[in-house]
């Protein structure tokens, strides 16, 4: 059997590496089991959403590998659970969430300091509070980090958590705009917590007894649970990097192929496949967008709608490609229902964006005006198309088949199943997604 070092010496003498592999030193934080397992409930309990319908797990199931399995997710209003999830008759849904569910693994780890397809929320020490964020930066004080500062979004949006308008009084605080300051919706969330005898326990142990709970409290506790519970760090290929195994030979063809001809290590870079920058490649653009209510198009400029810079027109941020085989769809938007179909769209991405077909998609039973709005505008496919950054490039199907066997060995079977699994139940008695 091949030591790492040697066998590392042997590819970089025989095939065109862009650069060295990385090293499997990335570094996470500890934290309390107290307050893991307070999170732990947290995550999973309908409690902390508008109607009390949605937890963080609707959306972030381990059952579809942290996300939903879903293209376009359906939050506040929706009944069921991944792609069976469907809209209520009470209260149905106002449109789809505009950007895919994204994964959770590795969040916890000191090197992702940006959140969310575009960055909207980002570690910026110049920043009062360490943080950037659209929300303003008297949304920041108290949060552990970005990974605990990113659950301020889910609960404050009407799409995904907080429910529409008049619904509730959290939608209404929301509506209001009174959001961080005292009476707000945080403060109407954590009395709910405070409220629920066995939360007021566990969070006795982390802030200690007779301490407000605070949004931030709830938040941290969430972060820390994701930390622990989805850490992917022991792959094969992780093995493979700290020298205590090798990898099978379609594999180690695919990693050639990744870290030299094909390219995939110049963006997807690092122990866990990201260079944690924004890129555009021509991904197509479904759903309603990232538009505010009162626009009429359904487009999605990306990183642009952040840095205001037509620059970063539909850059959208590198995802990390752990555990990629069980996080489908794939995309902003979800547009790639299989991973051979998202790498032959790197191979040639305008080609594919211009002959992308949408029945691949995987979405709930209900149809939406704008869900194919902006593949139906030329002009704006042009734009996208125009913005790409990706160069054609020709593979074989072997040569795909070779990176698709590389990139099952970022698998980490551990993190999939979840090291705490779900809870039989959570402390508000609400119903547990399953």
């Amino acid at each position: 059997m091949l030591k790492r070092a040697a066998l590392a010496l042997f590819l970089t003498a025989t095939t065109a590496l862009a650069g060295p592999l990385p090293n499997a030193d990335a570094s996470f934080p500890t934290h309390e089991p107290a307050k893991v397992e307070l999170g732990w409930l947290l995550f999973h309990d309908p409690i902390l959403s508008g109607n009390r319908e949605v937890s963080c797990a609707t959306c972030h199931h381990p059952r579809f590998g942290t996300s939903d399995g879903l293209s376009l997710g359906v939050g506040d209003g929706g009944k069921g659970l991944g792609p069976e999830r469907v809209t209520g008759s009470e209260n149905p849904p106002e449109q789809r969430i505009p950007r895919n569910a994204p994964a959770l693994f590795n969040l916890g780890a000191t090197e992702f300091t940006v959140m969310f397809h575009d960055g909207r929320l980002e570690a910026d020490p110049t920043q009062p509070g360490g943080m950037r964020t659209p929300l303003g930066q008297d949304m920041v004080a108290g949060f552990d980090s970005v990974l605990s500062a990113q659950a301020m979004f889910p609960v404050l949006s009407g799409d995904e958590m907080a429910g529409h308008y008049s619904e509730n009084e959290i939608a209404r605080a929301v509506r209001q705009g009174f959001l961080s300051q005292p009476g707000g919706a945080w403060d109407l969330l954590s009395a709910r917590i405070d409220a629920i005898p066995e939360y007021r326990a566990r969070f006795d142990q982390v802030i200690g007894a007779d301490q407000p709970i605070r949004f931030t409290d709830i938040a941290n506790a969430i972060a820390a649970f994701i930390d622990v519970e989805w850490r992917a760090d022991n792959s094969p290929f992780d093995r493979y990097l700290r020298g205590e195994a090798d990898l099978p030979a379609p594999a180690l063809r695919g990693m050639e192929l990744f870290y030299g001809k094909a390219g995939c290590g110049t963006c997807h870079a690092g122990q866990f496949q990201t260079d944690h920058d924004f890129h555009a490649i021509a991904m197509p653009q479904t759903g309603p967008g990232k538009a505010a209510r009162f626009e009429s198009h359904a487009r999605d400029l990306g990183r642009m709608r952040v840095t205001g810079d037509a620059e970063d027109a539909y850059r959208f941020r590198t995802p990390s490609l752990r555990n990629i085989f069980d996080t489908a769809p794939y995309g902003h938007t979800g547009a790639y229902a299989t991973l051979e179909g998202v790498i032959r769209h790197h191979l040639d991405p305008v080609a594919s964006l211009m002959a992308y077909d949408p029945a691949q998609m995987v979405l709930p039973a209900f149809t939406r005006a704008d869900d194919l709005r902006i593949m139906s505008d030329r002009d704006e496919v042009a734009a996208i198309a125009a913005a790409n950054e990706l160069a054609p490039i020709v593979l074989s199907d072997d040569e795909i088949a070779e990176l698709i066997a590389f990139l099952a060995a970022l698998s980490d079977p551990e993190s999939l199943s979840g090291r705490m699994g779900l809870p039989d139940a959570v402390p508000s008695g609400l119903p547990v997604d399953r």
